[in-house]
């Protein structure tokens, strides 16, 4: 196995377990589970491939990822009840979903275009858009609302793997690069909230200044 083809699928099975986590803290049946784990292991790599034009997508193309997100999916469901913080584990899977992820959808990204900017993008629409469905769904906070950074930790992660595959450093060393810088950031943030200065609307213009 290839060390983005271990990225992905190590993305799809942690992404997969935060939906299923999400699942258990919402008290719902085995189905609940695999369609929580499904959506959110999927998600991120699905709006990528149509994206990039790469229909039919991955896992239409290789149903293992179905079956990882199936896996993940029950064992969570058989072992959920021994976790004791459950939203502390799903946020710090997240956080290692989001770090291989962004930089296996920068590969992809880049393969497909040869364009750093697309792979950028890509890298950073992969890691994020299954947890953003994965909120949705189960109706709490989007990470996208949280305080600390997120989507910039996987933005991150994308801009320091392409630059170091753009130089000519070895895949290894430009993916564990990205992984560690995306991982580090997101850690900070989990730990010291670390933000970005958030907008503050200033009053309106009184009527008689604007005619």
């Amino acid at each position: 196995m290839t060390l983005l083809a271990f990225l992905d699928y190590a993305g799809v099975a942690v992404f997969a377990a935060t939906g299923a986590l999400a699942a258990s803290r919402k008290q719902l049946d085995l189905i609940g589970f695999l369609f929580f784990a499904a959506v959110t292991g999927i998600g991120g790599g699905t709006l990528r491939d149509l994206v990039l034009g790469r229909t039919p997508v991955f896992w239409v193309v290789n149903p293992t990822y179905i079956l990882v997100c199936v896996g993940i999916a029950a064992l969570v469901y058989l072992t959920a009840h021994l976790m004791e913080s459950r939203y502390r584990l799903l946020i710090w899977l997240d956080a290692i979903g989001l770090s291989a992820y962004c930089v296996m959808g920068a590969a992809k990204g880049l393969a497909a275009s040869g364009s750093p900017t697309v792979a950028i993008v890509t890298g950073t629409l992969t890691a994020t858009f299954g947890g953003v469905l994965r909120d949705i769904l189960a109706g709490e906070p989007s990470v996208l609302l949280r305080p600390e950074v997120y989507v910039s930790c996987a933005l991150a992660g994308a801009c320091v793997f392409t630059a170091a595959h753009a130089i000519g450093l070895p895949l290894l060393i430009a993916s564990a690069a990205g992984v560690l810088t995306a991982f580090a950031i997101r850690s900070g943030a989990l730990i010291f909230g670390w933000t970005f200065p958030r907008y503050r609307a200033r009053p309106g213009r009184p009527p008689e200044d604007v005619m």
